[in-house]
């Protein structure tokens, strides 16, 4: 009989935001808003943006460190989810890996936007099972300011900079931490909800000119936002069966952060009380890649995400993409707290 294929599982978090925030007044000085427009919008108090010479890979940098911090594991592969690399080539993972001391190290981008988090933690996972890692370093890490356009104020005020990481060690499935089954899914016929159509080659090799407006991210807000929540909801439903559980078992909901009214809609949608959904969207708001392992680190800080939790991680994004998975909540150590933390000094 031969063994098991290991499990991929959770042995260290960490999460980083630039130093700069930006309040809802802050915008509502530039463009046609106001703070309570946007909080009973979206939940948002505040975001974190880049400054200009900060890119995403130094975003991944600093939320890297701290999870190997947390974990004190020798990782051979780093792995990081994003859509705003810092050039298209060559890839985002290469460098941070050279930058964390990790050189050598097997390293690549995966990108699904604000699903990248969780396809590539099925990612990671399959190469632990595989037997082609023993332990991954992996960052969700985005600089989505950079896709804005500064005058759309329904995107605008919804998006922030950041990154968050893991790293996932092999193990055995029945221990604490352990990666359940996913569930993923896409949708391409729905693809035009939500957009960046310049920088490709569709539109290099247009035979139309270059129309400026492609540059910016584009969304069909209330599309995405009943799409958002039913496919996280059935999500839930197939790796809580998967799990085991019940849906009235699981402790803790860690969705994408969206919208603080989607994080509440799949709680409606699931029939949990809405306590039960992690959120820091309005210190944060949107993070795309960043925003579930940012919402780990932040709940992991507060006491609100405790060993033995049934925790169930939830994504959802353009492409349209899907998907989730389970894990009962290991013990975990955050990072040397005499690291610098700009996290502390959210208003």
């Amino acid at each position: 009989m031969t063994d098991p294929a290991p499990a991929a599982v959770i042995a260290g978090v960490g999460a980083w935001v630039p130093p700069r925030v930006v309040t809802n007044d802050d915008l509502a000085a530039r463009m046609d808003t106001s703070d309570e427009w946007i909080r009973t919008r979206t939940g948002i108090r505040s975001r974190h943006f880049a400054e200009p010479g900060t890119a995403t890979s130094d975003l991944a940098v600093e939320a890297g460190r701290r999870a190997l911090a947390s974990a004190d594991v020798h990782v051979d592969t780093v792995v990081v989810a994003t859509i705003t690399p810092d050039q298209q080539l060559p890839h985002t993972a290469p460098l941070v890996a050279e930058r964390l001391g990790l050189g050598g190290a097997a390293a690549f981008d995966v990108s699904a936007a604000c699903s990248g988090f969780v396809y590539g933690l099925a990612v990671c996972a399959g190469l632990i099972a595989a037997g082609t890692s023993r332990a991954v370093l992996f960052i969700g890490a985005d600089t989505f300011s950079t896709t804005l356009n500064p005058d759309d104020r329904t995107s605008a005020v919804i998006f922030g900079d950041g990154a968050g990481a893991v790293v996932l060690r092999a193990g055995n499935a029945a221990e604490p931490g352990a990666l359940g089954t996913f569930d993923l899914g896409s949708d391409g016929g729905q693809w035009e909800l939500a957009t960046i159509r310049g920088g490709g080659s569709r539109q290099r090799l247009a035979a139309a000119p270059f129309d400026p407006a492609d540059e910016y991210f584009a969304m069909e807000g209330k599309a995405m936002f009943k799409q958002a929540a039913l496919r996280m909801a059935d999500s839930a439903r197939i790796v809580a069966k998967h799990a085991g559980w019940r849906i009235e078992d699981v402790d803790r909901i860690v969705s994408h952060q969206a919208n603080l009214r989607i994080v509440e809609q799949v709680a409606y949608e699931l029939g949990v009380p809405a306590a039960h959904c992690l959120s820091n969207i309005d210190s944060v708001g949107n993070t795309v890649a960043a925003s579930i392992p940012l919402a780990m680190a932040d709940a992991v800080a507060k006491g609100d995400l405790r060993p033995g939790h049934r925790v169930l991680v939830l994504a959802f994004g353009g492409g349209l993409t899907w998907g989730g998975t389970a894990v009962r909540w290991p013990s975990l150590r955050l990072a040397d707290p005499t690291l610098p933390n700009t996290r502390s000094a959210n208003p």
